[in-house]
């Protein structure tokens, strides 16, 4: 026995033993719960009905509208009592009540302040729930893929196997070496390693799933038609409206509204000052009115009304960060999901179908005699290669969809 001969049967050998010890530890189990089969929709909605995020952005906005409420109080008034004097008779109470009196229309900016954090909250709860939305489309179609991968690797592997029931009876009667009943077992071997890392793909694909769902479902039917991305321009201009951009909006207005609440603190509060006062060396009462301004000497706000403005500007640049990022991410993604699309099109319909009609008639022509097991192996592979790329390429297009449903606004995100 030559070297390349011994070298082909010790890497059989391995690839039976390898077989042998994966049948052994049997599948891997994709959920320890039974799975309920749900479309997308169901899915989705069963994520915005149940996901913890969003239950913590609501009460965000719970406490931000509360906020609101708070900010348009009034100061509350102050009840004072005084005594001048120990000596009985010549003592001296005052009772006055002072009531601190805002100027400069710091109440109504300090509810703008408020309205405009409870814009910022209720816009990261839209986007919080656009952005899941995304996230289970994508997990969805993981898991779809995932499935149809574990399909096609079943599939590979019960090929596998009939290659090597062929090869074995061409070996029994003598028309070929028993060298390619090795390369047949490799093959086998190699598509039944493919078939437990796909079952582990899945497993994972639908834990990811059900973590933002919070049910133990898997998606149902087969995977959708890719739809149509529409023209670049439409896109980008969507984009520009996007979750992000509209974040950045709402932080421009609240610091805005900042800058106003702290220029109108730089306007001092005064305090009315009304009551009774009794002396009792004279034996009789007499009203008691004062008003007590602050002197603006020394603290006029400047400080706080400068870091405000620094704030404000530093919103407008990243309001404009962000409207470049959403125009170079949509771009991006769109030319992604084109790629990927067209990719799988073709796939699908030129590159998968020819390549399975030539694998079936060289595994015929092989049972005739008219091709050795080393073309029916390079067919196999070609097809193979061809239906991975094709499922690959259907991941891609549908993750670059999902990347696109973050960056353009949704219809429960309109305003």
């Amino acid at each position: 026995m030559n070297t390349h001969t011994g070298r082909v049967f010790v890497t059989a050998v391995v690839s039976a033993f390898v077989l042998a010890r994966a049948v052994a530890a049997g599948p891997v189990s994709a959920a320890p719960a039974p799975l309920q089969a749900v479309e997308l929709p169901a899915a989705i909605a069963l994520a915005l009905d149940h996901h913890p995020g969003l239950r913590a952005a609501a009460e965000d906005v719970a406490a931000t509208e509360a906020d609101v409420i708070q900010a348009g109080r009034r100061p509350n008034p102050e009840l004072a009592w005084l005594r001048e004097g120990h000596r009985a008779g010549s003592r001296t109470t005052t009772l006055q009540v002072n009531q601190p009196i805002e100027l400069g229309g710091k109440r109504a900016a300090r509810i703008a302040v408020a309205e405009g954090a409870l814009a910022v909250a209720g816009g990261a709860q839209q986007e919080r729930r656009q952005s899941l939305r995304a996230d289970v489309i994508a997990a969805y179609y993981a898991a779809l893929g995932a499935r149809e991968r574990l399909q096609q690797a079943q599939a590979t592997f019960e090929l596998a196997g009939k290659g090597l029931a062929a090869v074995d009876r061409r070996v029994a009667a003598g028309k070929v070496s028993p060298i390619d009943a090795g390369k047949a077992r490799l093959a086998q071997a190699d598509a039944r390693l493919d078939e437990a890392r796909a079952q582990a793909d899945l497993a994972i694909a639908l834990a990811s799933l059900q973590t933002l769902t919070g049910h133990a479902v898997e998606p149902k039917g087969g995977t959708a038609p890719l739809p149509d991305p529409g023209p670049l321009p439409a896109l980008q201009a969507a984009a520009a409206d996007g979750p992000a951009v509209r974040h950045a909006r709402r932080q421009l207005a609240l610091r805005q509204a900042q800058v106003a609440l702290e220029r109108a603190n730089r306007l001092p509060d005064v305090t009315l000052t009304v009551g009774s006062q009794r002396d009792e060396q004279l034996g009789g009462r007499q009203a008691v009115v004062g008003l007590a301004v602050p002197l603006p000497l020394f603290d006029r706000n400047s400080g706080n009304v400068a870091a405000a403005r620094a704030r404000t500007r530093q919103a407008e640049a990243s309001l404009q960060a962000s409207e470049l990022a959403a125009q170079g991410e949509a771009t991006a993604a769109w030319l992604r999901y084109r790629q990927a699309r067209d990719e799988a099109l073709v796939l699908e319909r030129d590159v998968v179908t020819e390549a399975r009609a030539v694998y079936e008639s060289t595994l015929r022509g092989f049972d005739f005699g008219k091709f050795g097991y080393l073309d029916v192996l390079d067919a196999q592979r070609t097809w193979f290669g061809a239906r991975a790329r094709h499922l690959q390429a259907t991941q891609d297009a549908w993750q670059a969809h999902a990347a696109l449903l973050r960056l353009t606004p949704h219809e429960e995100t309109r305003p």
